[in-house]
């Protein structure tokens, strides 16, 4: 990556980070697979198979809020695809990548997808391989930088989206009323 540009993109990514790994920090099974309404976003388990995530047909209001299920999915799956994309074989598809199945496995396979794609940008880490200079996935004819920082955005994105729905959970049911103690 550029001398200049590559800091500050692995700064911007270790505060995203940061982000995240608060919002997930106690994350449970029941808030995952909690829906925030009556629709939107969500992962299903086959039988004996599997948790495959919805997909959008469209990107408006109208499909109504995701899961913290599919958040994290979400998270996995571009994360997934960027890795392979630019690190690996380039062959992987939306349908090669599944919800981990837990909040548990959740945090573990998104710490696993954070060290290895640190290490690739970190130009003092231990892998010392070189990082392509063109965008393979999701853009093309582009530096690979401009996929450092979409990666930074969309964990950013996807963070504030987990937090504001664990908010959402969390008040889910009628609290007491607070009270002034006499």
């Amino acid at each position: 990556m550029d001398a200049t540009v590559g800091p500050v993109l692995l700064r911007q990514f270790d505060m995203a980070w940061a982000l995240l790994s608060l919002h997930l920090e106690h994350l449970d099974d029941a808030e995952c697979l909690w829906r925030p309404a009556s629709r939107g976003l969500h992962v299903h388990q086959a039988a004996d198979g599997p948790w495959q995530a919805d997909w959008p047909e469209h990107e408006g209001y109208s499909l109504g809020p995701p899961s913290i299920a599919w958040l994290t999915w979400h998270i996995h799956f571009w994360w997934s695809m960027a890795y392979d994309w630019h690190f690996g074989a380039g062959t992987m598809g939306r349908q090669d990548v599944t919800w981990p199945g837990s909040a548990e496995r959740v945090r573990e396979t998104l710490a696993a997808h954070h060290r290895r794609w640190r290490e690739r940008l970190d130009p003092t880490g231990a892998t010392g391989a070189p990082v392509p200079p063109e965008a393979r996935w999701p853009f093309h004819d582009r530096p690979f930088e401009d996929v450092v920082a979409w990666l930074n955005l969309e964990l950013m994105k996807n963070a504030a989206e987990i937090g504001i729905t664990r908010f959402l959970y969390a008040v889910r049911l009628p609290q007491p009323i607070y009270k002034e103690p006499e």
